[in-house]
């Protein structure tokens, strides 16, 4: 048994750290984590850079990239065979709701599933980030990895675990929830006067809606949302068929000719 582990938080983190040592018993463990913290960064690609990876111990490589950088290095280039299962994690700070279209931990299982490999994505959902017992967490995952070891995913699906912190009081099905970005911008001055901002220093809340990932956590369970690589918003068909946009007919033209000239205009 072959597991793929990376991250968001760099590879010398302490909840890879703690995920490694939990998951030893199931088999062969390869590391392949960004060399220093990548959050917030989404599912984003290196493509105009050359990429390294440095093995600092057997089965651990460092990389000069993004979270995807390291899956996509790690099944195509750097393990001489496919992993059975790729977990993300475990983050530091919850992935739910809106936040998982900037979460990189969430991005890394999604390009695992883009290439046929299982994946999970496990976050450590603690109020404060000077948490740092991940022990719960890792426990989770590996139960978790055990399961989907053993039944599969259905296809295109990954899974998105969130752990609250201390003992949880069981596990919830979840579906992904709602972020309320209210104040989520701070601006302040420099000792110059001059403004600078802070993206994501504000509080921010959530609509705190029963099934979804918030509400589970909130209290006091862990979250499962199944998350689908196709992003189509299937209720949404229906009313767009009624625009009658396959019945357009497109005015391709030269930009300049449809400007009303000065007559038009007045």
């Amino acid at each position: 048994m072959l597991i793929l582990l990376t991250n968001d938080d760099g590879i010398h983190s302490a909840g890879l750290q703690a995920l490694a040592d939990q998951l030893q018993p199931l088999g062969r463990i390869a590391v392949v984590a960004p060399d220093r913290e990548r959050s917030a960064i989404g599912h984003a690609l290196t493509l105009h850079a050359p990429l390294r990876a440095d093995e600092i111990a057997r089965d651990r490589w460092a990389v000069s990239g993004t979270p995807t950088d390291a899956v996509s290095l790690g099944i195509q280039s750097l393990l001489k065979e496919n992993p059975d299962l790729l977990i993300s994690g475990i983050n530091k700070g919850g992935n739910m709701g809106d936040d998982l279209t900037y979460s990189g931990t969430v991005a890394a299982a999604m390009e695992a599933t883009l290439m046929g490999v299982p994946a999970i994505a496990v976050s450590l959902a603690a109020q404060s980030f000077k948490y740092d017992d991940f022990a719960g967490a890792a426990s989770v995952a590996r139960q978790m990895a055990e399961t989907v070891l053993e039944h599969g995913l259905p296809a295109d699906t990954f899974l998105n675990i969130n752990v609250p912190a201390g003992k949880p009081l069981g596990v919830r099905l979840t579906r992904q929830g709602k972020r309320i970005y209210e104040d989520a911008v701070v601006e302040n001055r420099d000792p110059r006067g001059r403004s600078y901002y802070w993206i994501g220093a504000g509080e921010l809340g959530f609509q705190n809606l029963e099934g979804t990932d918030f509400h589970a956590v909130h209290n006091g369970y862990v979250s499962i949302t199944p998350l689908h690589l196709d992003l189509t918003n299937y209720a949404a068909m229906d009313r767009l068929r009624q625009w009658q946009l396959e019945e357009m007919s497109l005015d391709i033209g030269n930009a300049s000719s449809r400007r009303p000239n000065k007559e038009q205009a007045q």
